[in-house]
């Protein structure tokens, strides 16, 4: 047996079942091995990037690692932004990086770079593999290290030579700390300042956003008064019928800050302290006022639902009946516009569906307008870096098939990761992409306003997308993926109940 051979035999031991791959030379091998070693689903990514945003979408959704294949460093780097979102959204994730054969290093070949040191950044373990025969013992630990609460990246760099070599050996999977419970005092202490009656706030983020966490909240709620927020950017929130709508911390820095106004005091459940997405001039970083006390209920890796559940029995709140959402709304007719496609997608959004939310700036309407929506699951952009949100939603389709997967997805940030679409097809995934296509990073004007500049043409220029305007469904044709073009809410509604009522990926560019 061979490294490479332990390592997928390592993988498959350790419950690692997907591989997304983009492979080159010096991963050959271990393409040998999946080739010879039944188990793992092989997806193939045309770019890196597409590669670790669709290995983020599928923890999300399945709670496991998948491994990523990526070549070298340069390959490292091309995924590093997903890899940058997939940290913030607390994904696990095992990154196989290949690498020169360790004799053939000191040559300095044209791909050789400071691999670990790429990867240390978005990963919360890396090591390089020092042998064959410690190849299946340093993957078993990859897996545990990212499976670790409440979710990280374990980056294993595997020089050619590890992989070829014989002395491979099998690594025993090994067994995975729980996360940790929140203590009984934490528990008296946050139920004495909530029954003080000083107005409070619980920001939730992580596993505290999934159903019955959030029913727990609602009952805490509604036993003190205190109020409820999702964090700005969140991995996946239960939403829809028969869930409890909440709201998100506002992306501009003054709606933040009055979501936040008069707070005593501020309960952390699995959330950092919430800060504007950029520093502007004279407009503060941290949102909560500064006579606000700040507690922790949970950290990240703690146990956040089993706290809120604990929080509520402390507290002896009672089951209460949620919010009436109303009957679900028709769809929309008439202007285009953010309240118009939100009532669309509420309508139409099949049960169990998973919205993959890369809207941007056009986007800001779109989840507080569809909570009447099915129950469904909402996927974010967590990290800022654009260019996720096509590739998550190749993750979450194969992690969670039978489920339609609805993509709104900002046309600037689509161009990043292109190729995402001709993955879908290859896979012939249930995903639908609605192109919001205003044709210019429209965020980016808000901005300059935001930062106080003055532009000009020149600067205007650069925020445009036309001249030549993109062509999304011919873009999408020429990746196998078949599409059309929405001018009027009519024939987005149209388009959009056609699509569900099929199988494979279809796209849909909306005129904005």
């Amino acid at each position: 047996m061979n490294g490479a051979e332990s390592l997928v035999h390592t993988l498959l031991a350790s419950g690692v079942e997907t591989c997304f791959a983009n492979p080159g030379t010096s991963e050959m091998h271990f393409v040998a091995a999946l080739d010879r070693i039944p188990g793992m689903r092989c997806v193939l990514g045309l770019f890196e990037g597409v590669v670790s945003g669709a290995a983020d979408g599928y923890a999300r959704m399945t709670g496991r690692p998948a491994a990523t294949l990526l070549h070298c460093g340069p390959g490292l780097a091309n995924a590093l932004a997903n890899l940058h979102n997939a940290r913030r959204a607390e994904s696990p994730l095992v990154n196989i990086i290949g690498d020169q054969a360790s004799y053939h290093r000191p040559l300095d070949a044209p791909l050789t770079a400071d691999t670990e040191g790429w990867a240390r950044p978005v990963s919360a373990w890396v090591r390089t593999a020092g042998s064959a025969a410690r190849v299946g013992a340093d993957a078993a630990e990859a897996v545990a290290a990212a499976r670790g609460a409440p979710g990280q990246i374990a980056s294993l760099i595997l020089p050619a030579d590890t992989a070829w070599s014989e002395g491979g050996v099998v690594g025993a999977p090994l067994a995975v700390t729980p996360p940790a419970p929140v203590a009984p005092q934490t528990l008296r202490e946050i139920a004495r300042l909530l029954r003080s009656g000083e107005p409070a706030l619980l920001l939730l983020s992580g596993a505290a956003l999934r159903e019955a966490p959030l029913l727990a909240a609602h009952r805490i709620a509604m036993a003190t008064g205190a109020r409820l927020l999702a964090r700005m950017s969140n991995a996946r929130i239960a939403r829809g019928a028969g869930r409890l709508p909440i709201e998100r911390v506002a992306y501009p820095v003054e709606q933040a800050l009055a979501q936040m106004a008069g707070l005593r005091h501020l309960i952390l459940v699995g959330a950092p302290p919430p800060v504007a997405f950029f520093a502007y001039p004279d407009k503060p970083g941290a949102l909560q006022p500064v006579d606000c006390a700040v507690h922790v209920l949970s950290r990240p890796e703690q146990d956040g639902a089993a706290a809120l559940a604990a929080l509520a029995d402390e507290l002896g709140a009672p089951a209460v009946a949620l919010p009436d959402a109303g009957p679900r709304p028709e769809p929309a007719r008439g202007p285009i516009g953010p309240e118009a496609v939100a009532r669309t997608l509420a309508a139409l959004l099949p049960d169990g569906a998973i919205v993959v939310d890369e809207s941007v700036s056009f986007g800001r309407g779109l989840f507080a307008n569809s909570q009447g929506a099915a129950p469904h699951d909402w996927l974010q952009l967590t990290g800022g870096a654009i260019g996720a949100g096509m590739p998550l939603a190749i993750g979450a389709a194969i992690g969670a098939p039978g489920r339609r997967v609805i993509g709104l997805q900002a046309d600037g940030s689509a161009m990043y990761t292109l190729q995402a679409l001709w993955t879908q097809a290859r896979e012939r995934l249930d995903v639908t992409t609605i192109i919001l296509s205003n044709r210019q990073y429209a965020i980016l004007l808000g901005e300059l306003a935001n930062v106080g500049a003055n532009p000009g043409r020149t600067a205007l220029d650069m925020l445009d997308l036309g001249r030549p305007d993109l062509d999304w469904p011919r873009l999408a044709g020429g990746m196998g993926v078949e599409a059309a073009r929405a001018a009027s809410m009519e024939q987005l509604a149209d388009l959009l109940a056609a699509s569900l009522r099929r199988s494979g990926p279809f796209l849909i560019e909306l005129m904005l």
